[in-house]
């Protein structure tokens, strides 16, 4: 991912780990559900041995040093993404991935210090980020992106993802990318700028930036968000594939002097 701002671009990464929803085809071949052991795959890893509805039937508990290997393994990340140049580091703790899946208890069914529990269910990920923040210098921007709410009862909600900020707050989150849902199959109402009421939320019950996403596609939409206070900055991602310049498309429309960010030769197009 990229982050645009006044001054250019910095370049940021995020560190995952698919958990259940590891060992499946990606999306872009045409194949779908999981991948055999026989084609590639591989056993994934879980909270609780529950699967992912169509992905592989087979996820395993993790014990307690498989836990602790994941802490260290993310830890391990960022200090490789620092090194290979990125600037910018976001955990990523949403969409039904193994950090999400602790958080929930939809997924997580552990009887341990990771389960049960509101403390227990954060746990891990407050253990990754204290990991993470404690292996890069002070000023690089860490940022964790969670699903706000699992848009099921009983599932992670909104409430939850406000009391967590807070706590990722005070272990040196710098930002709170704000999503939804993708833990479990759910009727998601989906429409523009749907999630960015969970930002608001975070941004000022828990008292830590955030960042607002999902099916923002225009400037005015987009300054309108920052304008009214709902989040500190705005992310994109199908809009910037659908159209890579759309950042100097916004200052252009909203009025913004956007000399030197534009390539010399589209100069001329720019004015």
């Amino acid at each position: 991912m990229e982050f645009v701002h006044g001054q250019g671009a910095t370049a940021g990464i995020q560190l995952a780990h698919a958990g259940r929803k590891a060992s499946t085809y990606s999306g872009f071949t045409g194949e779908h559900g999981g991948v055999a052991d026989a084609d590639g795959g591989w056993r994934p890893v879980a909270p609780s041995a529950d699967p992912f509805p169509r992905l592989r039937e087979d996820p395993e508990a993790l014990d307690a040093a498989g836990v602790a290997d994941v802490v260290t393994s993310f830890g391990d990340a960022a200090e490789r993404a620092l090194a290979a140049g990125f600037d910018v580091l976001e955990v990523h703790a949403a969409h039904g991935y193994l950090l999400h899946e602790f958080l929930s208890p939809l997924s997580n069914h552990r009887e341990d210090e990771y389960g049960g529990s509101f403390d227990n269910r954060v746990r891990l990920l407050l253990e990754v980020v204290r990991e993470v923040r404690g292996r890069v210098a002070a000023g690089v921007p860490v940022v964790v992106r969670v699903s706000a709410t699992d848009w099921v009862e009983g599932g992670w909600t909104d409430d939850e993802t406000v009391r967590l900020a807070g706590l990722l707050r005070a272990e040196g989150v710098d930002l709170v990318d704000t999503s939804t849902g993708g833990n479990v199959l759910a009727d998601i109402p989906v429409g523009a700028g749907y999630q960015v009421p969970f930002a608001r939320r975070i941004r000022l019950e828990a008292g830590v930036p955030s960042g607002a996403v999902g099916l923002i596609t225009e400037p005015k939409q987009a300054e309108e968000i920052i304008a009214e206070g709902s989040a500190d900055v705005v992310l994109l991602a199908r809009e910037l594939l659908r159209e890579p310049h759309w950042a100097l498309r916004a200052a252009y429309e909203l009025g913004e002097d956007a000399s030197g960010l534009w390539p010399v030769q589209y100069e001329r197009a720019a004015r």
